[in-house]
């Protein structure tokens, strides 16, 4: 039975860089109180009429296909983590294969939110083992700056969430090669209120109309204190399962790649896990939390700075709406 190795990967984030001070010229907060709470100094936000969730992901895509050595022809499946796609219906996968002129590839979209990329990279590990397919994208990419409340009644989560892409090519190799060795994937639905976008949603007897666009429903909402009592826990959890799964112990981590989501629930599972910073890469301080998006554009940044060596063993991990949380383990 074949494997999948991730042999590319890629990012784009956009120009626009919001800082801080910026935040706290619109809002009631402050530098200190966004660095305490979650780690971010500044993060980026899309530019209307530049960026486009599909111009970002084709960025990040021709990236990780010039560090794969492949031309795009090559691909044969699209996975493409996002719950900001640039239209409603169709998704974004097919968008991104046009731009990338590969019409027929199959192309399939996960809506896992925070958990979407793993989710995704799953799926197309297992076509990848079934001999289905032999070199898949998998995208995350998100565009959240837009539907954030940025008043003070929405700080909570304005202060958080950015914009970007980010890419990796999966190819299969063989069994005794270095790739991904498991996957795990869990979800719980009784919190799916408490990190959630709740319009315009189908089940409204009107869909969208002025009343719903001023009602707090159409903006973010996260009980921030639920979230990351959840997330310490469930992070541990599916990273202590991974490692158990594959006989390995947490000593022989070489490097822990987290969802971006806030530097506190990164450093807490640092700390109970016993790693050294360099085993632990986080860059959520510049980029802050970009959803699907994190694992990949970290990657990217990680594989720039020589962090990711070959046979290295990598762990990912995320948690988020859903609530989802999933990990991967894999030598690079």
């Amino acid at each position: 039975m074949k494997k999948s190795r991730i042999t590319g990967v890629g990012h784009y984030v956009p120009d626009q860089i919001i800082t801080n001070e910026y935040l706290s010229s619109i809002m009631d907060t402050n530098n200190e109180w966004i660095v305490e709470k979650t780690g971010i100094e500044e993060r980026r936000w899309f530019t209307p009429g530049k960026d486009t969730v599909t111009s970002m992901s084709f960025e990040a895509s021709k990236m990780a296909l010039k560090r794969a050595g492949i031309d795009a022809k090559e691909i044969d499946f699209i996975v493409f983590a996002t719950i900001t796609p640039d239209y409603f219906v169709p998704g974004n996968g097919v968008l991104l294969q046009r731009e990338l002129g590969i019409q027929g590839v199959p192309a399939l979209d996960v809506r896992n939110a925070c958990s979407g990329f793993i989710y995704a990279l799953s799926v197309a590990d297992q076509f990848i083992k079934t001999g289905m397919y032999k070199s898949v994208l998998v995208v995350g990419a998100e565009i959240q700056s837009s539907a954030l409340d940025k008043s003070d009644a929405g700080r909570s989560s304005a202060v958080i969430f950015a914009d970007g892409a980010g890419a990796a090519i999966l190819q299969a190799v063989e069994s005794d090669q270095p790739g991904i060795l498991s996957t795990h994937l869990y979800a719980d639905g009784d919190y799916a209120e408490e990190l959630y976008l709740k319009d315009p949603g189908s089940s409204r007897e009107v869909r969208l109309s002025p009343e719903i666009i001023n009602q707090p429903s159409f903006k973010m909402f996260m009980n921030g204190n639920t979230v990351f009592k959840h997330a310490v826990v469930r992070f541990s959890e599916v990273i202590h399962e991974a490692l158990e799964a594959n006989g390995k112990d947490k000593s022989e981590i070489d490097l822990l790649v987290p969802h971006q989501a806030n530097l506190r629930i990164s450093n807490y599972i640092q700390q109970k896990m016993g790693l050294s910073d360099e085993k632990v890469f986080n860059n959520i301080m510049k980029l802050g939390n970009t959803t699907a998006a994190t694992i990949p554009i970290a990657l990217s940044q990680a594989w720039e700075q020589g962090r990711l060596k070959e046979g290295d063993l990598i762990v990912l991990a995320a948690f988020g709406s859903g609530f989802t949380w999933a990990s991967a383990l894999l030598n690079w």
